[in-house]
């Protein structure tokens, strides 16, 4: 997968969220940052995550969006079980995913950080598709921003230990990094 000197990945979906700002100067790209979501919780295949962070999404659908009402949350790229990338944020912009986060000592991770969401859940087993888009286009990531390392790709509960679980007990790690080390 290419991406552009402005952060924007060639030949995926690109939606026009607007739920992002620019990251503070003289700050560099430097953490991966993987997340899971589905909407409902559990389900899979829906219009609901596009619609949050498209900022459109109806909280009267379901008893569990209620939380959701004014929530303003984005990630640079949605990967569906399908394995389908679709980028919400180009990765030159600040995508709103971390929250309150710190990282080896640095806080506000949304500064430095691309935030990548699976859609799936703690329990559920991802979709080889979801594992083999996630390595594309993380090598790509590592290519175009180098300060990205393997040892700085991390889970959000990495991140916001106590507050976050994501990607969760079902996110193979040593066959991410596997498939990664092998795809360079």
């Amino acid at each position: 997968m290419k991406i552009d000197l402005n952060g924007v990945v060639r030949n995926v979906l690109k939606r026009g969220c607007n739920h992002f700002d620019e990251r503070p100067t003289n700050v560099d790209i430097s953490l991966l940052v993987i997340h899971n979501i589905s909407l409902p919780a559990g389900q899979f295949g829906t219009s609901f995550v596009d619609d949050l962070f498209m900022g459109n999404i109806n909280c009267s659908a379901h008893s569990s969006f209620t939380s959701l009402e004014g929530v303003r949350v984005s990630a640079h790229c949605f990967i569906k079980r399908t394995g389908e990338l679709i980028q919400y944020v180009p990765f030159n912009k600040r995508a709103w995913h971390a929250g309150l986060s710190e990282f080896n000592g640095e806080p506000a991770c949304n500064n430095f950080s691309i935030g990548i969401e699976l859609e799936g859940t703690d329990t559920t087993p991802y979709t080889l598709a979801q594992y083999k888009t996630l390595t594309r286009i993380s090598g790509s990531i590592m290519l175009r921003y180098p300060k990205i390392t393997a040892s700085r790709i991390v889970g959000h509960c990495d991140i916001a230990p106590g507050r976050k679980t994501d990607p969760g007990n079902s996110f193979n790690w040593q066959l991410f990094f596997n498939m990664l080390e092998q795809s360079s």
